[in-house]
């Protein structure tokens, strides 16, 4: 009898925000995730409100995640107000009304919950991380040897040949926090960079998310299908080839496709390091001539190396995201 693998042990760290919904409820639904915690960030809203909607979401999935608060602000720059014009006030599209939940968050900060989980499972634990990077920055500034313990972290952010979307060569995460991700970029993690050169390849269509909310007539599909819909006006209204097929790029999403399907994804490899002022904040540049000994300092040999996803079949991303919502995960 063909032995079935253990699920990866997963900590997902989210500023909820619409993708980021997607995202933690293909998580829940795929039988090869194990989510044992949700750590929040600002970004898409405020930490507080980041918060909130993951207590709210998993609760209307009927599932316990522990969830905790992080930082509320970048490590250096100032930071900047949410866009309330791509996820909503709430984050999750302007809900008319939300059912009443008793979940609290945990006590704990969202860096320290990191570190306590990683040193109860080492080497067990991956870290998804798909807002801006101040939760574990801070992690690694309380646990040095978090690189070692934890078994792998992917990175929903950055941009290497695809245009940025807050500026030319910037992905919003990194942009958020710059200098947090440059930290975590240096640390020396098994890390994977899952950016704007493949999310912008992988469109989900409006369509689909009513087959979901059909399928299973339930208040966190029918929450999700609300949510995607003002989130789909806003992509809509930006890209010309979204008119016809309205639907948005699930960023967060591929993150996780990446950790059960990695097969689905094309990689380069080297050392990534991030603009932290000027006209390039936050881009994410990626070293594509490792055998050369640049004078400019930053670029040494102590640099580690990231694997970043420069391609992807975006067909198989679908049907994966497809076959796993339609499945039976939610408790009634």
């Amino acid at each position: 009898m063909k032995q079935i693998p253990a699920p990866f042990k997963v900590i997902y760290d989210t500023d909820p925000g619409v993708d980021d919904a997607i995202a933690l409820y293909f998580a829940l639904a795929h039988p090869a995730i194990d989510l044992m915690g949700i750590t929040t960030t600002f970004g898409n809203v405020t930490v507080e409100q980041a918060a909130a909607n993951a207590l709210y979401l998993t609760a209307l999935a009927g599932r316990h995640v522990p969830v905790t608060k992080g930082v509320q602000k970048p490590w250096v720059r100032d930071g900047e107000a949410p866009p309330a014009h791509i996820h909503g006030a709430d984050g999750l599209g302007n809900l008319p009304s939300r059912t009443i939940t008793t979940a609290a968050p945990d006590p704990r900060s969202s860096a320290q919950f990191i570190v306590d989980m990683a040193r109860a499972h080492p080497g067990e634990i991956t870290l998804v991380a798909v807002g801006p990077l101040g939760n574990l920055a801070l992690a690694l500034k309380l646990e040095p040897a978090l690189p070692v313990l934890l078994r792998e972290v992917i990175v929903m952010g950055g941009t290497v040949l695809e245009p940025g979307n807050v500026s030319p060569v910037a992905e919003a995460n990194i942009w958020n926090d710059p200098h947090a991700a440059d930290k975590v970029f240096t640390a020396g993690c098994k890390l994977t960079m899952v950016g704007l050169d493949v999310t912008h390849r992988v469109v989900t269509e409006l369509t689909l998310f009513d087959r979901i909310a059909r399928h299973h007539a339930h208040p966190a599909t029918d929450t999700l299908h609300h949510a995607v819909k003002f989130y789909s006006t806003f992509y809509t209204g930006l890209h010309k080839h979204m008119e016809q097929t309205p639907g948005c790029y699930a960023h967060d999403l591929l993150a996780f496709v990446y950790l059960v399907a990695p097969g689905l994804f094309a990689l380069e490899t080297g050392a990534i390091r991030v603009a932290t002022e000027g006209l390039a904040l936050g881009q994410t540049i990626l070293n594509r001539r490792p055998y050369i000994r640049y004078p400019h300092p930053g670029w040494g040999q102590d640099v580690p190396d990231t694997r970043v996803c420069m391609a992807v079949d975006s067909h198989g991303c679908l049907r994966l995201f497809e076959d796993t919502m339609l499945s039976g995960w939610l408790k009634r």
